[in-house]
């Protein structure tokens, strides 16, 4: 362990990396619930079993690369907000079929190792501006919650109003209620795993309730299902459409990637002296190595989790944390009736939950000047609205250079933004 991780170096043993493991696989082990039961929605072959199967075992793999190339303490599975746009824009507002949204993911994976190999993600990294980064995290976040409350029928189509509050004194949306109190009671007392305990005691809860269905003869312990092999579809790949759809999940893949990365080695005293990520190419080339592989089981893209922070507050250092909690993914196959028995009321507090953790950046924003104000807000709230993620990217990168043109301010607008400016108008022209 010494020799492989250096743990000495990095004043840690081998006992708090193992804990430090089991910490982060508690507080990001409910993508294993929530993942299955937003992809499993799709149906026609993507069922929430192999959605399981592929759930845990990208997010092993992606994990153990990451834990022996960069021994970084860090833990990727299907990231939040992706698997969003992947369900309900992709394929339930496009249209798209599953398989052409894999394809995408995949592809996306593809470019995204090359990038890493080549170092061009800093250049796109720097010519998108920061305040639509910011941004789009934001918008991610009420998007998801938006998701949350709608299926837990917190939220419900009201034809007066577009939107309305359903009957929150019982059924699915009272439980989802009482799942989202347990949640943010137990993040507030500061408990590891709180999001996983409360939906784990929300499903609980829900039996005598009737919503959380126990099959005659169940077992919590099974063989999993098979994933989806390379169930891919290349016939609209060279499609305006389909580069919109790509391009968000580059986007989000390598903003995200980043911003957990930074966060991470901040948090565990890992920052190199000039402000650089310790062996961030090969931390990149993890996330990319996870997506190809979580594209050809069957699950939306992979990326590292902010809850890798979890590990590093109770001494998570190196890769042998990252080790622990790959293997404990691989482990939770043999778990997925218990995963699958979880209903959809009780896994909709994590994404509320969530959906409240990504509102962070929205504090620095800078909304004083109009031209970048302006289309931060038009990005955040777009995605909520238009039930779209792509849609939120694409007007707030129309909105930045048009304001930014005619206010005289050219100089901000890098080469990349004008690219993707053009693209964006293409496309409501071009199919």
């Amino acid at each position: 362990m010494e020799k492989l991780f250096q743990l000495q170096k990095n004043n840690t043993t081998v006992r708090k990396e193992i804990i430090a493991g089991l910490t982060t696989f508690l507080t990001m082990a409910y993508i294993l619930a929530v993942n299955p039961g937003m992809l499993g929605q799709i149906g026609n072959g993507m069922t929430p079993g192999a959605v399981f199967t592929a759930t845990a075992v990208a997010s092993g793999i992606a994990t153990l690369v990451m834990a022996f190339t960069s021994n970084l303490p860090v833990a990727l599975a299907p990231g939040m907000g992706l698997n969003a746009f992947f369900t309900f824009t992709v394929v339930f507002g496009m249209g798209y079929s599953w398989q052409i949204a894999l394809t995408a993911v995949f592809l996306e994976g593809i470019l995204f190792i090359i990038l890493s190999f080549f170092n061009v993600r800093e250049a796109i990294i720097k010519a998108i501006p920061a305040n639509l980064k910011k941004a789009v995290a934001v918008g991610i976040g009420l998007f998801i919650a938006l998701i949350g409350f709608a299926n837990a029928g917190i939220v419900v189509n009201d034809a007066g109003t577009v939107i309305g509050l359903g009957d929150i004194t019982s059924g699915s949306p009272l439980l989802g209620l009482i799942g989202l109190i347990i949640v943010v009671v137990l993040y507030a007392l500061k408990i590891p795993g709180s999001i996983l305990i409360g939906i784990l005691a929300t499903a609980v809860i829900g039996i005598p309730m009737g919503i959380t269905s126990i099959p005659q003869g169940w077992s919590p312990v099974g063989l999993p299902a098979a994933p989806l092999f390379f169930q891919f579809d290349f016939t609209q790949v060279l499609s305006f459409k389909f580069f919109t759809i790509f391009f968000t999940f580059l986007f989000v893949d390598i903003f995200d990637t980043i911003g957990t990365l930074v966060g991470v080695t901040t948090q565990a005293g890992l920052v190199e002296k000039d402000g650089g990520i310790p062996r961030v190419k090969q931390a990149l080339l993890s996330d990319a190595i996870g997506t190809v592989a979580g594209a050809a089981l069957g699950t939306s893209t992979v990326t590292s989790y902010v809850e890798s922070t979890a590990g590093v507050a109770v001494g998570g250092r190196t890769g042998l944390t990252s080790l622990v909690t790959g293997a404990l993914f691989f482990l939770a196959l043999v778990l997925s009736p218990l995963f699958l028995l979880i209903p959809s009321a009780a896994t909709a507090p994590a994404l509320i939950f969530v959906g409240f953790l990504m509102l962070k950046p929205v504090t620095e924003i800078d909304f004083t000047d109009p031209t970048e104000g302006i289309p931060a807000f038009l990005a955040i709230v777009m995605m909520p609205f238009a039930y779209s993620i792509a849609d939120g990217i694409v007007y707030g990168v129309l909105a930045y250079v048009i304001l930014k043109a005619v206010t005289g301010k050219f100089r901000d607008i890098t080469v990349v933004t004008w690219i993707l400016f053009a693209i964006f108008v293409l496309r409501f022209f071009l199919k």
